[in-house]
């Protein structure tokens, strides 16, 4: 991304490298955000290719699948690069239309992609089978040799759970209750909510400590002084400054 930004002048590049960053960080925490800053990148820089992927990301964050779909597609035309094909196929699916996503999991690209892009491809044609009601199939394209690996690699746990939660769809629970404990040996990063589908399976309830009221000491006269509202900075005027920020260029 340093490499392509370098085309550009140096303030305009450090400017479309400040917004970049602030996709990065807020687009798992506050992906509209993150859209905000990417449409600010997109309006600086838009024949920087990872610009536009960078908005497709964002775009897709925020299911706005058929935008999303357009940026991944002008990015692949400025790189020649397969990486976001199976992506794009989930933006298909996104947009109601499986049957593309299906075709787009038997095209040529496929076999171009790296073992994680194939992986993710699997897991893409295997949604697009369960949009269409084929619950069996979506079965049997989960089933590969990366599913009956004893090896832990970064998309592991997702292939697994995706298994999991298909077996359990179709009715097959003791089978999904095994899967999905393999799903949560390989989360190492907590990637997925393996542990609380198990808890559900075997009738865990979780409860919170506190009582209703949120009393720890469980009194019950409701005497209780309520806390005073924390106290906010303001800024030079006068503005809240933890309410929402508008991006900046």
């Amino acid at each position: 991304m340093r490499q392509e930004l370098m085309s550009l002048p140096k303030t305009l590049a450090e400017d479309v490298s400040r917004n970049l960053v602030m996709v990065a960080r807020l687009i798992d925490e506050d992906p509209e955000q993150a859209y905000a800053y990417s449409r600010i990148a997109l309006r600086l820089a838009s024949r920087v290719a990872a610009v536009r992927e960078a908005a497709g990301f964002a775009a897709y964050a925020t299911q706005k699948y058929s935008e999303a779909l357009a940026e991944f597609r002008a990015a692949k035309r400025m790189t020649g690069s397969v990486e976001l094909w199976p992506v794009m196929a989930d933006c298909e699916r996104g947009l109601g239309r499986p049957e593309r996503a299906m075709a787009m999991a038997g095209e040529p690209e496929v076999q171009k992609l790296d073992k994680a892009g194939q992986v993710e491809m699997r897991l893409v044609a295997a949604g697009a089978r369960r949009d269409m009601g084929q619950l069996d199939a979506a079965i049997v394209t989960l089933q590969s040799s990366e599913l009956a690996s004893n090896a832990v690699h970064p998309w592991t746990a997702r292939l697994r759970y995706a298994y999991a939660d298909a077996l359990l769809a179709a009715g097959r629970e003791d089978e999904a209750r095994e899967w999905f404990g393999k799903a949560l040996e390989a989360d190492k990063d907590g990637s997925t909510d393996a542990s609380d589908r198990l808890a559900e399976l075997d009738g865990v309830e979780f409860v919170d400590a506190l009582d209703e009221d949120g009393d720890e000491d469980g009194d019950e006269d409701g005497d209780d002084v309520a806390p005073e509202p924390a106290v906010t900075a303001k800024d030079e005027n006068g503005k809240d400054e933890d309410k929402d920020r508008t991006p900046e260029a």
